[in-house]
């Protein structure tokens, strides 16, 4: 099978799709938020990424590679997105760029590489581990998918850490949350889920999406 190849246009779409899919999911979100946390989860992405979307043709006219229109993404969201979900995928865009500084397309393996350097951010920032109802516990079983020398192909590799991912989401359920806003609940936590778990999983579908249509074209 070839190397598949992603080019700036593909991660430029995929942002692209970022505010039609937070728009969609942003009540859901938001109920998931207003049981644990501050119920704005769903608001504040919607606000960072409409942001994203003004900016966004501006952005890709500038930028010299990939990894500046990761890290200014990473920087709008970081200013635009309220409570602990803006610092966290602010710092997770700008770190994904990291090393693909000079590129204007990237493999697949690099581009798994990518996610791999956001989610560490993500950790090293949060402070959380697995088990602390958090994002992490969507975030770490998908870096365990993406990090497998596995032959499938990218379709298949990618929607199996979308999966491994959903099904970290749902085990935050029955967790009593460590880190947050859900930490002052204490049981009362258990029986829902981490709004920025489902967020994340949900985020990396955007990209699943169209990594399926750069596949078929």
């Amino acid at each position: 099978m070839p190397t598949l190849v992603l080019d700036r246009e593909y991660f430029v779409n995929v942002f692209r799709d970022m505010l039609p899919f937070v728009d969609k999911e942003s009540e859901h979100l938001q109920q998931l938020d207003s049981a644990i946390g501050d119920g704005d989860h769903g608001i504040n992405l919607t606000i960072g990424f409409r942001e994203v979307t003004k900016q966004l043709d501006t952005i890709n006219e500038d930028a010299a590679d990939i990894s500046t229109i990761f890290k200014k993404v990473g920087m709008l969201l970081l200013g635009k997105v309220g409570g602990s979900s803006g610092p966290l995928y602010g710092s997770f865009f700008m770190k994904a760029g990291k090393d693909v500084t000079g590129k204007n397309e990237v493999t697949f393996d690099e581009f798994c590489g990518m996610l791999l350097n956001g989610i560490e951010s993500i950790q090293l920032r949060g402070k959380a581990e697995l088990g602390d109802k958090t994002m992490i516990d969507a975030f770490l079983p998908g870096a365990e998918v993406l990090k497998q020398d596995s032959p499938e192909d990218p379709v298949e590799k990618f929607t199996a850490f979308v999966e491994a991912m959903k099904e970290g989401a749902e085990s935050t359920i029955p967790l009593i949350a460590k880190k947050g806003r859900a930490m002052r609940l204490g049981e009362r936590a258990i029986g829902h889920k981490d709004p920025g778990a489902e967020s994340a999983w949900m985020m990396m579908e955007v990209f699943l999406n169209r990594l399926k249509e750069a596949v078929s074209a």
